[in-house]
């Protein structure tokens, strides 16, 4: 009995139930890749909960010499699930990449994760 309640919460947290509020995941973030050479592209693909309440969703890629911020505006239940952020060109350096849904009383989530850019050497002679 006590090897199927551990195998259960296993799976539980497997699935994603650790995450979850309220009983649904409000903002999912995959962000791809999380290395990649300068100068760097990443896409970040969200999933959000519908709601009536859900009115903007903002990514960000945050680093100490450059920011590069995208918006934008959702109808609540009738806005679609994903969206697609690419953020090309990004120079070398570590960045943080943010989500933030918010919704008509402010934030109902947020997401974050770090990539890095790496300048790559040269040729060599």
């Amino acid at each position: 009995m006590r090897i199927r309640a551990i195998v259960a919460v296993l799976c539980w947290c497997a699935l994603g139930g650790g995450d979850r509020i309220r009983g649904s995941e409000l903002l999912k973030v995959q962000i791809s890749p999380l290395v990649a050479p300068a100068p760097g592209f990443v896409r970040v693909q969200t999933f959000v909960d519908t709601s009536d309440d859900t009115r903007s969703l903002e990514v960000r890629a945050d680093s100490p010499d450059f920011t590069r911020v995208s918006t934008i505006e959702l109808e609540g239940r009738t806005a679609p699930r994903a969206a697609v952020f690419d953020f090309p060109g990004l120079p070398a350096g570590r960045y943080e990449i943010s989500a933030v849904l918010a919704g008509t009383r402010g934030v109902l989530a947020t997401a974050t994760q770090t990539v890095q850019i790496v300048q790559m050497a040269g040729p060599r002679n």
